[in-house]
């Protein structure tokens, strides 16, 4: 089925409104009063637990059926950031939303920790997909997908091979690929992509034989 874009003009002017509450230190996360959250957790295909917000409107109609959002975050982000945010203000205009963790982060299982494998997150949205579709309250023929900057080109990707995604939404979608081949603005030249792909290749026999593992310039190394 021909996949249909979702307008998100109808958040503009909630989100304008927002803004960071500090009286809470950094528990400042937007919280609705008109949703009820609920913590919940699914398999994807590679038998991986999953974790989500499932966000319900509270006025909703229990004995009908009802479109549906996946809502995922930026790279490197957890589903309590940008993606709570976005999946509330839809379940206020009537949505039942779910954001998710994507596998290797945040609350989700996957074993090394920040794991970058689009493949297992495609499959990821999938899973949700799965979840919602057997939700009581849900339409399994009004499930959209929504990515947020890297999620965008994942959501993409997954709806390229599963057509109960019935529409799509980017906001602010980044190409991760593009720019960990290429660099900002493709601003790495051939031979340092070269020299990059040696270095990842020799780094293998280190960590084989039980060396340090050496992470990506994107990887926070420690807080302090």
């Amino acid at each position: 089925m021909k996949k249909l874009i979702i307008s998100l003009a109808l958040l503009t002017s909630s989100f304008s409104a927002l803004g960071a509450d500090m009286s809470k230190g950094a528990d400042n996360f937007y919280k609705s009063d008109k949703v009820t959250a609920q913590k919940v957790t699914f398999k994807n295909q590679y038998n991986m637990t999953v974790a989500g917000n499932l966000f319900v409107p509270n006025d909703l109609n229990q004995g009908a059926k009802h479109p549906a959002i996946v809502v995922g975050h930026p790279m490197g982000a957890v589903k309590e950031q940008s993606a709570n945010l976005y999946a509330q203000k839809l379940a206020e205009h009537g949505f039942v939303a779910l954001s998710l963790d994507l596998s290797f982060w945040g609350e989700s299982e996957g074993q090394p920790r920040n794991a970058v494998l689009p493949d297992v997150y495609t499959e990821d949205f999938s899973a949700a997909v799965d979840f919602l579709g057997t939700r009581p309250l849900v339409d399994r023929d009004r499930i959209g997908v929504l990515g947020i900057c890297g999620s965008g080109g994942l959501v993409i990707s997954a709806a390229k091979i599963d057509p109960r995604m019935k529409a799509i939404a980017t906001v602010s979608m980044y190409d991760m690929g593009g720019v960990n081949r290429n660099g900002l603005k493709h601003s790495l030249t051939l031979e340092q992509r070269k020299k990059i792909i040696k270095e990842a290749a020799e780094q293998r026999y280190v960590e084989f034989t039980g060396g340090e593992t050496k992470y990506t310039s994107g990887t926070c190394h420690g807080l302090n």
